[in-house]
């Protein structure tokens, strides 16, 4: 049985996701704008149809992820590798005879991510 409240939460990780307001998302999902209201406050629960279009218009929504939670969004979603910024190949005027050896970004968690060349 699918948990109506999770439900609602992932279907408002998806619209978060491709950034749409209910409105926009019930524009492009082809449902009236008052059944995404009524399913995103838990007045009616989801009807087949709607699951369908939503996982038909939305093709990196996983149908059992959506229903149960289990899988991944997106779908192949991979970790994001952390690449390099471009600024070791900065040739302007102010950099001539400068190279930046490392770059270290501190975060407010204490943690931090280190760049180098």
């Amino acid at each position: 049985m699918v948990n109506i409240s999770e439900f609602t939460t992932r279907l408002k990780q998806v619209m978060e996701f491709h950034q749409l307001s209910a409105s926009m998302f019930a524009d492009k999902v082809g449902v009236q704008r008052s059944s995404i209201s009524h399913i995103l406050s838990g007045r009616n629960k989801p009807s087949l149809d709607f699951i369908l279009k939503v996982t038909t218009e939305f093709n990196d929504v996983d149908m059992y992820w959506l229903l149960n939670g289990k899988g991944s969004f997106p779908i192949n979603a991979e970790p994001k590798a952390t690449t390099a910024p471009t600024f070791f190949n900065d040739t302007s005027s102010e950099t001539v005879g400068k190279k930046i050896q490392r770059i270290v970004v501190f975060y407010s968690d204490g943690t931090f991510d280190e760049y180098q060349k």
